[in-house]
């Protein structure tokens, strides 16, 4: 099946990271993927593009299972591509980083473990799933279709439990050592740019804030409100005697910080997540993380509370100390965006519906998935470099501005439009369509 000029283009940099046959495989694959609906399994993908009667179709699954051609060089190659069309020369790539669970059940998957399902948990109750946590990486952008940023996704990890490790004889790594290796990697795909990496509690980690530090990129996450924080220490005098101080006095826990009378707030109205105006109380200061057998930490650290009283208090650890309390908030929370790629991937992208079973056919599905939730995106920009996406509207409801929906939508279409059909001689007004197009429009339908 024909792909349109645009999509050859931006495809065009991940050819050399596969062979050719290799390569013809995976464009079918991903044509059959964007144009399937409902499930995306291999074979949801062949008959999309009309192939569900070829005879190899085994040498389709072995793109997945078997082929040589490593995930973290398409990683890499994304990355640049996504920065290179959406983030302006000079400008600060703004990443943010999350782990999703993806509900999968079977003996056969060997690093499926249990873990807390955020989605079906409230506070009163803990519902725990089997499946997959994947750590997912994305670059946040402004698109010229909305007023929203978006995340698009390109380096997912797969972690796994305590138990399940030990079951694989390997070494157990935490979600705050995965994300460790994973600044490393970006900051050597990317060592001349300012980089800012915005994450979660699960990311609060001295260890990670150090190691961002030394790596010169900003790490922005939740803070714990009984971190131990201090003063830096004071000046050495020539009469002082003994080793040199690694930190000044303790300050109080932002715990009580917070309870304190005399701690002085300034309110901030923001944009609340696409929501409106809301009005918050801040109050920040510096210090000193530290904790004994390692070196302190400098950061920014603010307190955010609603005069309302409707949401509880947060606290926000910026690792670098120059940035103002605003600006930290407001880079806290484009972290956000990564939470509706999430739910777009599931509703749109088939997420969760894949039924691969051999380990390297699943460390490879769903991180294609979602870099395919990127890729539709940069398609549909080099479809549309005006930004003008069509928007379906009803006269029920008006849509102002495109979402993934109609990106997807502008993508198919393009797709498909690539079929060329002849007019009848009698009536130009009908179209022969063949069989075999009618019965695969049908099934994409249906």
């Amino acid at each position: 099946m024909p792909l349109p000029d645009p999509i050859i283009e931006v495809l065009t940099v991940f050819r050399p990271l596969f062979t050719a046959p290799t390569w013809r495989k995976l464009m079918t694959l991903l044509t059959g993927t964007l144009l399937a609906q409902g499930r995306r399994t291999v074979t949801a993908a062949l008959r999309s593009t009309g192939n569900d009667q070829a005879g190899t179709w085994s040498t389709f699954h072995q793109v997945l299972n078997r082929a040589r051609w490593s995930p973290l060089a398409v990683s890499r190659q994304l990355l640049l591509l996504i920065v290179e069309t959406f983030v302006p020369a000079g400008a600060c790539v703004d990443l943010v980083i999350d782990e999703t669970l993806e509900r999968r059940w079977g003996s056969k998957i060997s690093k499926r473990g249990h873990y807390r399902d955020s989605a079906l948990s409230s506070r009163k109750r803990s519902v725990s799933s089997p499946g997959l946590r994947w750590i997912v990486m994305a670059v946040v952008v402004p698109l010229p279709w909305t007023k929203q940023r978006w995340a698009l996704p390109f380096l997912c990890v797969l972690a796994t439990t305590p138990e399940v490790s030990e079951q694989l004889g390997t070494r157990h790594k935490t979600v705050g050592m995965w994300a460790h290796q994973m600044v490393s990697v970006v900051h050597r795909w990317l060592p001349d740019c300012s980089i800012k990496l915005m994450g979660d509690t699960a990311y609060t980690v001295l260890e990670l804030g150090l190691h961002a530090q030394a790596q010169q990129v900003t790490l922005i996450t939740t803070g714990r409100l009984d971190a131990v924080l201090h003063e830096p220490p004071p000046e050495r005098t020539q009469h002082t005697i003994g080793r040199p101080r690694v930190v000044g006095k303790r300050l109080p826990n932002l715990e009580t910080v917070l309870q304190e009378p005399h701690t002085q707030w300034q309110k901030l109205t923001l944009d609340w997540y696409g929501q409106g105006k809301r009005t918050l109380e801040i109050s920040t200061g510096t210090a000193l993380w530290y904790r004994y057998g390692s070196d302190p930490l400098p950061l920014r650290w603010v307190l955010t509370r609603d005069p309302s009283g409707k949401h509880s208090p947060k606290a926000i650890f910026s690792t670098d100390p120059t940035q103002t309390a605003e600006q930290i908030v407001k880079d806290f929370m484009k972290r956000w965006s990564l939470e509706v790629t999430f739910e777009e991937g599931r509703a749109h992208m088939g997420i969760e519906t894949q039924r691969q079973w051999s380990d390297l056919a699943i460390e490879r599905t769903t991180p294609l998935l979602f870099g395919l939730y990127s890729l539709a995106i940069l398609f549909g920009h080099a479809l549309h470099p005006d930004g003008q996406i069509p928007v379906t509207q009803a006269a029920w409801y008006r849509k102002p501005t495109a979402t993934f929906r109609n990106v997807l939508a502008a993508v198919r279409r393009s797709l498909w439009g690539m079929e060329t059909f002849p007019t009848s001689r009698t009536d130009p007004d009908v179209v022969l369509v063949p069989r075999s197009t009618l019965e695969r429009w049908s099934v994409a339908i249906c």
